[in-house]
This record gives structure tokens, sequence and C-alpha cells, in this order.
């Protein structure tokens, strides 16, 4: 590999000749060789888009000249069209306002820009990465900024339409199965009978409930850092330098966007980012529910409950030839379990708001677009691979309810509790059905139980 000499304030350092990012991101990589872990498109789109609108502010404000001004623009949209994917390198694990990962991006636009300019990779850059990409910002506005505008493009776009697909197939079946009588369970232990349609209209709210969730955070998600530079003062930005990036960002995502009411609360805390992952956790939750009633009500096929059976998708076993595994409710708890260590991940970086930043960014923003990410894609899957093509075993249903101890309790109103109990204990003890015992020791007669059970 071939290498060029650059030289910042610390002094000179060696970056690959064909690479477009400088000496601030040559140090990151070598100074953060932690897990190869980098920023998804998601987040680099963002920070382009950013870097975009403020060069459109810039420009218009006689902050950087016309001709720099435009070769930003043109650049930070090609890293908007992921051009340039494989130039961001540094690790998730980085400083903790996330200044590396912004001077990838300034130093990326900047060699770039000054490609488009002089028609040269290299040389001396009349783009400079702080003068002119990053005027009139910090890492310390732009990183939570980039955070909110990613999360909620995600949400909006992904998230929020595979939580609706996933609760229309739920809500379907609910309607299908509401006449599939089955009995009910709690503790694990039978219980009085409802419908399968009862059990999954169930479902079907949870999803429900956990879109409105993420929706409430929302409001709070269209507020952003940006104007509030380093501590959020404010420094060295032009008075109406945030408005109308803001304005541009909202204009490009069609989300309205607002600044920040309070710029030392955006910079410090990073409670909204807390609050969305707490709402992703809780949709997890429900997954986790779900999918684990799905396995149990699927399992068998002859030793089991049974009282549905789920796509077969794939050999379930390396040794039990016909053997088939509910795979993708397996996958569901697994992304659910992620999701889950991500939030813990993030309740401990939200402590973090030492002073006038918060030093946990960086993992903050991975591990919530990948929750992000990761719920968008089992969301889908649980309905596409699962849920839509559930049958009922009407047969299965119907004699677990015929031997169930628990029908009696439809009897106490009318026979009391003492009775009933009387009864089950006979049922149980011969083995013979509710219905058995109670003709047989002229109770009720059979339409009386008929009607009652």
């Amino acid at each position: 590999m071939k290498f060029r000499k650059e030289t910042d304030s610390m002094g000179s350092v060696l970056v690959p000749t064909d690479a477009y990012y400088g000496s601030q991101t040559q140090r990151a990589i070598e100074n953060f060789p932690i897990s190869s872990l980098t920023f998804s498109k998601p987040f680099i789109y963002g920070l382009a888009l950013i870097k975009k609108c403020a060069a459109i502010v810039n420009g218009k404000l006689g902050l950087i000249d016309h001709t720099i001004s435009e070769a930003i623009i043109q650049v930070a949209q090609e890293v908007m069209d992921h051009k340039f994917n494989d130039q961001f390198v540094v690790d998730i694990f980085q400083t903790g306002s996330g200044t590396s990962a912004n001077m990838n991006m300034n130093e990326v636009v900047s060699s770039r820009a000054n490609e488009v300019i002089t028609g040269k990779k290299g040389g001396k850059s009349p783009v400079h990465p702080n003068d002119h990409v990053n005027s009139g910002q910090s890492s310390n506005d732009v990183i939570p900024s980039v955070i909110h505008i990613a999360a909620l493009m995600e949400i909006k776009s992904r998230l929020i339409p595979a939580l609706e697909k996933l609760n229309t197939s739920l809500f379907e079946k609910a309607s299908e199965f509401k006449d599939v009588g089955k009995i009910g369970r709690t503790h694990l232990q039978d219980a009085v009978p409802l419908t399968l349609g009862n059990e999954f209209s169930g479902y079907a709210r949870q999803i429900e409930l956990g879109i409105k969730r993420i929706q409430a955070t929302e409001e709070r998600l269209f507020e952003l850092a940006l104007g509030g530079t380093a501590v959020g003062s404010g420094l060295n930005a032009h008075p109406e330098f945030a408005s109308q990036v803001i304005t541009l960002i909202s204009e490009h995502t069609g989300l309205p966007f607002r600044e920040a009411e309070n710029h030392f609360e955006a910079q410090a805390a990073q409670d909204t980012i807390v609050e969305t992952s707490g709402a992703l956790k809780t949709i997890a939750v429900s997954l986790v529910k779900i999918a684990n009633d799905i396995r149990w009500l699927s399992s068998g096929p002859r030793c089991g409950i049974g009282e549905i059976d789920i796509p077969p998708l794939q050999p379930g076993s390396s040794i039990m030839p016909g053997k088939v595994n509910p795979v993708i409710p397996e996958v569901v708890i697994q992304v659910a379990a992620q999701i889950m260590g991500n939030d813990t991940t993030i309740a401990i970086g939200g402590q973090s708001g030492n002073f006038e930043l918060n030093v946990m960014l960086p993992v903050m923003a991975y591990n919530l677009l990948q929750s992000i990410a990761l719920l968008s894609s089992a969301s889908e899957i649980f309905a596409e691979k699962c849920i839509n093509g559930i049958k009922a075993n009407h047969e299965k249903c119907k004699s677990y309810i015929d031997k169930s101890l628990a029908l009696v309790t439809g009897l106490i109103p009318h026979i009391g509790y003492d009775k009933a109990a009387e009864i089950a204990k006979k049922a149980y003890e011969t083995g013979k059905t509710i219905r058995e015992v109670v003709l047989e020791d002229d109770i009720l007669s059979e339409n009386e139980l008929k009607k009652l059970l």
C-alpha cells in the first residue's frame, strides 16, 4: 500500500494514498482498533445530509465561497447516494463525542470537493474540513442531531411499516380464528375456554400499542441540537444558521424537525434516545411473549400442545430426520434479546452526560439504529414467514376443551363453588370429563349442561 504524508496540529501522519479521508481519520484508525464495527448507512446518510444543508446555508449567508459551497453540496449528495461507503472506517468505540466520525466525514467531503474543484486528487485543498465543511458546527451538536435524524427516518420508513404489517397479520388471524374454541391457560395450567381469535387479538393489540409507544417519541426526536456548537451557547455559529439548516433538513426528509428548545439539554443529556430505546425494548418484550406463545401452541407435532400449525421452513435437526423447528419465532426471540441488551447500553450511556456533553454518543447511536433495524426486519419476517401461514388445529383445540377440568367453572353460578370442586375432583380421579360426571350424577340435564358449557 502506498501512503501520503499529511500534517495537522499534532504533526505528521501517513495516510493511504487512495483514501479520501485525512490525518484525523487515520489517527482514529490507529487509536481505536477495537471492534471493526462502523456506523450504519442511515447514520452516514444523516451526517452527509447535515453537511449538504450546512453548505447551502453557509453559501447563502456568504460564510464560505460559492464555489466551495457548491462542491461540498455535490459531494455530500454523492455520500448520501452511498458512493463512498468504504471511506467511513472509524470504529464505533471512539471519542465519546463522535468527533472522529464527524471529522471522517469532514475530511472525505473536503478531499473529494477539492477533486471536484481542481480536477485532481490530493495536493493542497481549497476546501478545508474544519473551516468549510464543518462551518457553523461542532461534533457536539452535529452527532446528537444525526442520531435524531437517522433514527426518525428509519422509524418512519422501516419500523412503523413493518410493525403495521405484523399488526395486520395478527389481526387477520384473530378474525380467521374467532370461532375456534380452545382451552385457556393460566400459570401453565388449564383455565376456562376462550377462542383462538381472542388470543390472537391480544397479540395484535400488543403490537398496536407498541406502534403508539414509538410514535409518542417522535415529538422529542424532532428537536435537533444544531446551532449549539461546542457547549450549547452557539459560539461561532451564525444566528440564522441553525434555523435555516434545519428547515432544509425538514424539506429534504419531509419530517418537521425543529431547533432544540434548550441547546444545553440537547447536548448534555440524551434522554430522548433513552426514551426511544425504551419504547423499542417494550416492543421487543411484546414480541418475545407472542413468539413464545406461538412456539408453545405449535409444539409437537404429536407430543406437544399442537393447537396451531406454523409453516415448515427448513429441516430442524442434523440428527433427527423429519424434525421441523419454529425457526422464525426463535429468530424473533434472539433479536429481542439483542434489543434489550442494546437498551441497557443506551441507558448506561444516557447517564454519561457529564456537564455540557454526553460522552457515549457513538455507542448510543450504533445501538439505537441497530435496534430499529433489527426490530424492523424481525417484525416483517415474523409476519411474512410465520403469522400469515398459521393454521388452527380444530380437532386438537376441541379435544383439550372436552378434557379440561376447568370447564366446571362455568357451572359455579348454578351449583356453587363447593359442588363444582367435587365434580372436578371426581373427574380428575376417574379420568372422566366434566360433562360425563355431571350427567352420570344427574346434576344437570344435557340441555342445561350444553347451554352452560
